[in-house]
């Protein structure tokens, strides 16, 4: 859970903002959605195979490797 306590003399836009900094930063949302659907382990390593594969091609494609 994340708190946030409000400062004294500062406004509740500002508050929500630190709120949603903080929320984005811990990746919540992310976490949220991942966990929505199970994915087998075997799936998750192709997974992360296949991105790396694209990532080597596009830095060979902008010469960078």
């Amino acid at each position: 859970m994340i708190i946030i306590e409000v400062k004294p003399n500062e406004t509740l836009d500002k508050a929500l903002r630190r709120y949603k900094k903080k929320f984005e930063k811990l990746g919540i949302l992310k976490q949220v959605r991942k966990r929505m659907y199970y994915t087998p382990p075997s799936i998750e390593r192709k997974e992360v195979i296949k991105r790396a594969i694209r990532r080597q091609k596009y830095l060979q494609e902008m010469g960078l490797q």
